[in-house]
């Protein structure tokens, strides 16, 4: 095992107990005989038993942590039945996990945890769209984009739709914002197929479904039929059923399910939903869809109290709004993290809440109707505006809509984000009747205030669903125990004063599961309890977690949140990043990163568990991170995990490599030179021994150098390399110039696409500025010059520094002092010289930043060149590759605007995402762009485009690496579209 670099990440020195320290006998990963016999059956690569994979694993958004004893990546349904057979066969325990969003522990176990995320996403519309076959490991947010083309959209729609996949959402039975009792899980899904236990598999769509269970598995039916009979042979339990189910309710197993079905393959589909994996494994879900109401009018509506918020909601309902969205003080004061949320947010009265409303139509009539009703509605409300952004008015705009719901669904990761360094979330939903919402919010106010708790709150108000969010030091046991005595306090308030829902759409989890029988009964519980032997009779899957007769088993597995670096320190490892993380497939997610670091915060100085983190760290973690920061993107307070990795190779970095790449920035010239010659020779050898073997002879070399100097310093030959660029840029005049064109180092070095015949990158954007009349200007000394992005990315301060100030005074002066736009034809160095380089600027060229204008290529050509230029050819289909920094930048919208007008057919993959080559990180690490592109891949190949299109070189060649297709910039697209 490689030990760790000289100023790798070491942990912070642990300044009290930590009840939850991975002990040190666990150091040595997965135990004998458990982990040969799992690769034996399965195959190595299959099989994850390193510490620090069984650490990474241990955690997810609940306030839980179990350490497992080995994680299987299971690939298909064979894999997932031969571990359950294994588990039967000797006496263990499995845990299916796949997105980890769960909120309370329902994806950890502590023996086999099966990830079910990573092999199984996948969508097929069905019907025009009125019916979608998807796979559990697909994320909300993804089959949405494939169904809105048809104009649908899935019934659930809980706030981690980003990240939480649809075999959670089903085994939870999720709902949201919109969903209530009626476009839930349990109402939409149309079949679904289920790995029994047993390693039976049960298609509920399929007509001889019955037929086969009753031949496999008779005990089973006849276990599941003998309950319904008894529970329709009891009137007052089945109006009791019924009752429990007209608010929204997840306590326990659906007992509903034995009213609604009448065979035992239609027993299971309704049990298997909310069922959290105890039943069996969800390995493939078919929903009924909804329609996609797109005509939208929203208000975020401030009242002086919560109550207040609350009595107002019947009235909404009763107007016919979809969503009535409630947000108290705490949480309204806490999303001043969010982006684009006003900043006086933070001054609000902590007595202030906000109702968001929207009423959806399919039309314009429609949506007019709407606000006709939500007119006379809000004309009667006693509204207050308590600082200067609130306008409590409704609202068309997409923008200010999308802005009110990216605040209400930022609820726990913002206010998460907010509690004291140091502390453990708990984050808790229940349900009343709406009409008692009000005397809900009221008396749950006064329980926390009794039990010293100042929690924030937020829900689905119009459907009486609750959520609140509270925090606690785990690590000491008087504060474990009050909040013991608050949950004990809540469970009997809900249930005995308003027969309320102790959990309303978080599915029971290992929270709840001590307090089933409070909320139904001895009764009904014991039907539970019957039901889970019935269909699991040895107790294979998912014990403890939504059975447990346990009183305190709520309080165990509570994890410690260490402090960590600051940067990362807010994380309440909700998981929302790990679907945009190009490395999450290979080795680790921005949440696992910050988990292991954690987990490095609790151990001693010299404790083996330790050792074994930071030997493994260096790869899984700092290295193949991609550095992309699309992480900060869809982390809700912004938590960049792609910096603070960078700051970690920063800190790896001795002086002596400092000052050497400090004088690679002083003497770039140089620098530039020798790479444009490299790529030139590179290219002769290919030339001269033929592309198979001048490939194989520079990838032995490359690959000699990198044994000797590093795998993280040399990059790697790769035959998709380009040819050098021209020595020369295009001519051009700066008399009469429309603005300065600052060709990026990465195209003074390497040239276009091979074969593709035309102009290259330069010239191409001189020419079609010129035919719009918005000639362009490149500065005759840009050779030397860089957006600094190289050392920033590896984390060479020194370097960046001395380079970011060079580009900047270079750019004022090019610009004449900012009166002309700088224009940049790399994504990745248009974001490097607006943003990246502030940091390492002294304070007079920070000034001089100011008056700078930079603009992506993309964006010049789409809002200075198109409306002056005319097409004269377009190309069939176009196929985009969004570079990750062109998000950053909200910039995608441009690109699509290009490959518009050169394109009868543009299409965006669905599974666009990070190639992960991030300059020559993909030539450090191959495998990183592999990983991270191939389901983006998978949709480009699966059918013929005439082009393929980007912003940005280094991104097109990672692009042609996995795909095999040429990539090349828009613009040379844009260029070939409109020559005369």
């Amino acid at each position: 095992m490689p030990q760790p670099k000289p100023g790798a990440p070491r942990p912070h020195a642990v300044t009290g107990p930590s009840p939850d320290r991975l002990p040190g006998h666990r150091a040595g990963g997965t135990p004998e005989p458990l982990r040969t016999e799992l690769i034996a059956l399965l195959g190595a690569e299959k099989v994850l038993w390193q510490v620090s994979d069984l650490v990474r694993y241990a955690s997810d958004a609940s306030p839980y942590r179990f350490v497992p004893q080995v994680v299987v990546v299971a690939e298909d349904i064979d894999d997932v039945s031969a571990v359950l057979s294994y588990a039967h066969g000797r006496q263990r325990e499995v845990v299916f996990r796949a997105a980890g969003t769960s909120l309370n522990g329902q994806a950890q176990g502590e023996d086999i945890l099966v990830d079910v995320r990573r092999h199984w996403s996948g969508i097929e519309v069905l019907e025009e769209g009125r019916r979608a076959r998807i796979r559990p490991g697909t994320t909300v947010v993804r089959a949405n984009a494939a169904l809105a083309r048809y104009g649908r959209i899935l019934g659930p729609d809980p706030a981690s739709a980003i990240a939480c996949t649809l075999g959670g959402v089903v085994a939870n039975n999720a709902s949201g914002m919109t969903a209530g009792t009626t476009r839930n899980s349990y109402r939409t899904l149309s079949s679904l197929t289920l790995v029994l236990p047993s390693g039976t598999v049960v298609d509920t769509a399929d007509p001889l479904a019955d037929e086969e269970l009753a031949r496999a598995e008779p005990a089973l039916c006849r276990g599941l039929m003998e309950i319904r009979e008894e529970i329709l042979a009891d009137p007052a339990l089945v109006a009791r059923i019924r009752a429990k189910y007209e608010i929204k309710n997840t306590t326990g197993y659906r007992l509903d399910a034995y009213l609604d079905g009448a065979t035992p393959v239609e027993l299971l589909r309704g049990l298997a939903v909310g069922s959290e994996g105890t039943l069996g494994f969800i390995s493939e879900v078919v929903f009924d869809t909804l329609p996609l109401d797109r005509s939208l009018c929203s208000a975020l509506l401030f009242f002086p109290s919560l109550p207040a918020a609350a009595a107002a909601v019947p009235l909404f309902n009763d107007a016919g709004a979809l969503a009535v969205e409630l947000m108290d003080g705490n949480t309204l004061r806490a999303s001043v993290s969010v982006a684009g949320v006003p900043a006086d947010w933070a001054e609000l009265p902590r007595e202030t809440a906000a109702l968001l409303v929207e009423f959806r139509a399919p039309d314009e009539a429609g949506r007019l109707a709407h606000e006709r009703r939500a007119a006379r509605v809000r004309e009667g409300l006693d509204l207050v505006a308590p600082v200067a952004s609130v306008t409590n008015a409704f609202t068309r705009d997409p923008g200010t809509i999308a802005g009110y719901w990216k605040a209400r669904k930022a609820f726990v990761t913002a206010v998460g984000g907010a509690r004291a360094s140091g502390t453990t979330l708990i984050t808790e939903d229940f349900a009343v009747p709406p009409s008692r919402l009000a005397e809900a919010c009221e008396a749950l106010l006064a329980l926390q205030a009794r039990h010293g708790f100042d929690a924030a709150v937020a829900g689905h108000a119009a459907h009486g669903n609750l959520h609140f969010l509270l925090a606690f030091d785990a690590a000491d046991p008087a504060d474990v125990e009050r909040y013991a005595a608050f949950m004990d306090a809540f469970c009997r308030l809900t249930v005995e004063r308003f027969d309320g829902s102790l959990k309303a759409e978080h599915s029971t989890g290992r929270n709840i599961a001590p307090f089933l029988e409070l909320e139904w009964g001895p009764r009904a519980t014991e039907l539970m309890w019957r039901t889970k032997r019935i269909v699991d009779p040895d107790g294979v899957l998912a014990p403890r977690i939504l059975l447990d007769r346990d009183p305190r088993a709520h309080l165990r597995g509570l994890k410690t949140i260490p402090e960590v670096e600051a940067p990362a320190d807010p994380c309440i490892e909700c998981g929302f990043c790990e679907p945009t993380c190009p490395s999450g497939d290979l080795t680790t997610t921005p949440r696992q990163r910050i988990v292991l670091r954690r987990e490095m915060n609790r151990q001693q100085p010299g404790s083996p568990v330790l050792d074994e983190l930071l030997a493994s760290y260096g790869y899984d973690a700092v290295e193949t991170c991609a550095g992309d920061s699309t992480c900060k993107l869809a982390c809700p307070v912004g938590i960049d995990t792609g910096a603070l990795m960078k700051d970690f190779r920063h800190r790896a970095h001795g002086p002596r490599q400092e000052r050497a790449a400090a004088l690679a920035a002083r003497k770039f010239g140089a620098v530039e030179t020798a790479a444009r010659l490299a790529v030139a020779a590179a290219d002769r050898i290919t030339d001269l021994l033929g592309a198979r073997l001048g490939d194989r002879l520079l990838e032995a070399v490359t690959a000699s150098a990198r044994t000797a100097a590093g795998r993280d310093l040399v990059p790697r030959w790769l035959p998709q390399v380009p040819g050098p660029a021209a020595r020369a840029m295009p001519a051009t005049r700066r008399v009469g110039a429309a603005a300065v064109y600052y060709p990026a180092c990465v195209n003074r070095i390497f040239g276009g696409p091979a074969g593709r015949p035309g102009p290259s990158l330069p010239e191409a954007v001189v020419a079609v500025s010129e035919r719009a009349g918005k000639p362009v200007w490149i500065p005759g000394d840009v050779h030397g010059t860089c957006c600094a992005t190289i050392w920033h990315s590896k984390g060479y301060d020194d370097g960046n520094r001395v380079m970011a100030n060079r580009i900047v005074e270079a750019a004022w002066g090019w610009t004449a002092g900012g009166r002309l736009p700088l224009v940049v034809d790399a994504s990745s160095c248009t974001l490097g010289i607006a943003r990246e380089v502030v940091p390492y600027l002294t304070d007079d060229n920070r000034a001089l930043h100011r008056e700078l204008t930079v603009v992506d290529s993309i964006v010049w050509a789409a809002d200075e060149l198109l409306p002056h230029l005319e097409v004269r050819r377009t190309t069939g289909s176009a196929v985009l590759h969004p570079t990750c920094s062109m998000r950053h930048l909200g910039d995608e919208a441009h690109l699509l605007a290009v490959a518009g007008a050169c394109a009868e057919e543009v299409v965006v993959p669905d599974d666009a995402g990070c190639c992960a080559f991030a300059g020559d990180r993909g030539m450090l690490h191959p495998e990183l762009t592999d990983s991270a592109a191939a389901r983006e891949a998978a949709e480009v190949t699966a059918r013929p485009f005439d082009a393929h299109l980007s912003a940005n070189r280094m991104c097109e060649v990672g692009m042609d690496r996995a795909t095999g297709r040429s990539y090349y910039s828009a613009l040379l697209e844009l260029e070939h579209a409109t020559r005369p």
